[in-house]
């Protein structure tokens, strides 16, 4: 299973590279913070990718944990997850976001990096947290600086306030949250020095031309945050 910029697999990262191993770190990060915040029982792991996030988990708490659904929509990222991170408390299946219902109600839902390439990811939020019972958790996270520029699969830019919101309209509480910060060098993306660079926008000033509230935002984060991409993770409990 090859890297791209919305997968990544663990056994091809590259060492000190900010689109590689920096990122897988910060994945491993949002998954340990998951399994901190859990609830014991049944977890289904929205967008799961390749399955190193949901293995982590059953590692890590396993004895909470009495399944794990994990859902991508990626038939080859499934069929690869249920090979290289086998086990028996994990079902790797392919599935839709939106129109997933699990067989079972769900102490928690993970969904860590998926709302920015959802249409509609309120929708989503509203539609998958009916499956979890009263109190159970719900755990995701998106960036917090601009990233429709630069990524091509990503649909919303999302400040920590417009997250935050989704959340409580659908009658849920902000338990907990962290901010991850990844600093990148412009001049390793511009000149694709990192194998999953080249999955980026191509033509960067042509779409800024186009949309140019994209370069306002892009310049606005610049001031505020620097070099810097940043990330929220928040556990989220239904009342």
């Amino acid at each position: 299973m090859q890297n791209n910029l919305e997968r990544i697999n663990p056994d091809l990262v590259i060492e000190n590279e900010v689109l590689g191993q920096k990122t897988l770190e910060l994945h491993l990060e949002r998954y340990r913070f998951a399994a901190k915040h859990l609830n014991d029982g049944v977890v289904a792991d929205i967008a799961c990718g390749v399955g190193y996030g949901s293995f982590l988990l059953v590692e890590e708490c396993g004895d909470r944990i009495s399944h794990i659904y994990a859902i991508d929509n990626d038939s080859k990222s499934i069929r690869f997850a249920s090979g290289r991170y086998a086990h028996s408390k994990i079902s790797f299946i392919e599935a839709d976001a939106l129109s997933y219902q699990s067989p079972e109600k769900l102490n928690t839902i993970i969904s860590l990096e998926t709302l920015e390439h959802l249409e509609n990811p309120s929708a989503f939020i509203q539609q998958t947290a009916r499956q979890l019972v009263t109190g159970g958790r719900f755990i995701a996270s998106v960036p917090i600086t601009p990233s429709v520029d630069a990524n091509p699969y990503h649909l919303h830019d999302f400040t920590i306030k417009g997250f935050k919101k989704m959340f409580t309209d659908a009658g849920m509480k902000e338990i907990d949250s962290i901010i991850q910060q990844q600093p990148y060098s412009l001049f390793s993306i511009m000149k694709q020095k990192e194998e999953r660079s080249k999955y980026l926008r191509k033509n960067i000033a042509g779409y800024y031309m186009e949309n140019p509230n994209k370069f306002l935002l892009r310049l606005k984060s610049l001031i505020k945050d620097g070099w810097n991409n940043k990330y929220i993770v928040t556990t989220f409990q239904k009342l």
